[in-house]
């Protein structure tokens, strides 16, 4: 039994995060896949708030460490390496790096995910209807303008937050690629951000992301290449 069990949800953006961190670490890892919506979900046992991803440790500890939700978990990633991993040791880019990682566990969240995602996966899984058309425009406004940011910021950067790929970059691609998976970026219209995509897509962490499936929907035809 591996020493690292990643509790997740394939189509969650922080258990995205937390899959994508465990690569670029370059750990051995097994996976429970979750439905954290269902009463009956194993999260529960481990988080009180029933939402994924959940980490446990078995190694070099008395007891399991219980590691809930992405930011615990790249946290402890990081502190356990004995040189930067996903923080870069800059201090002005580690904070940037820092500051971007809250936007999108935030803002983005709340105005572009929280409508986007409930509107396109939400809701065929909880059987609640098919999108509302206003819903739908609302987030494309608000994504456009998120996008926007980041073609900005990739214009003057190689990476999101400065110099080299940070925890920025892979919560920033967690997010993008599930809504990528819905069709749901005009990547002619951000040239600088598909390239920093592209970049991202073709590192090994990123790799088992590209064949997750949602269930009876298809991605779009150019999800998995990685020159798009």
């Amino acid at each position: 039994m591996s020493a690292l069990e990643l509790f997740h949800f394939p189509f969650d953006p922080g258990s995205r995060a937390a899959r994508l961190a465990l690569g670029e670490a370059r750990l051995e890892w097994t996976e429970t896949l979750v439905r954290p919506w269902e009463p009956d979900c194993v999260l529960g046992q481990f988080n009180p708030s029933g939402m994924p991803p959940v980490l446990r440790v078995t190694e070099g500890t008395a007891t399991p460490l219980i590691l809930c939700e992405a930011p615990a978990i790249l946290g402890w990633l990081e502190d356990a390496q004995k040189t930067p991993l996903l923080l870069p040791a800059d201090l002005s880019d580690r904070a940037e790096a820092r500051r971007l990682t809250g936007w999108f566990d935030r803002r983005f969240m709340d105005e572009v995910n929280a409508v986007l995602l409930h509107e396109r996966m939400e809701k065929p899984l909880l059987r609640l209807g098919p999108p509302e058309a206003r819903a739908l425009r609302e987030g494309r406004e608000a994504l456009k303008g998120h996008l926007g940011m980041m073609e900005a910021l990739l214009n003057e950067r190689d990476w999101l937050a400065g110099r080299r790929l940070s925890q920025a970059d892979l919560v920033a691609g967690a997010h993008v690629s599930i809504l990528d998976y819905f069709g749901e970026v005009s990547w002619k219209a951000w040239p600088g951000l598909k390239t920093w995509y592209m970049r991202l897509k073709s590192r090994p962490s990123f790799r088992p992301l590209l064949a997750d499936r949602f269930q009876g929907l298809a991605p779009v035809a150019h999800y998995a290449d990685l020159d798009f």
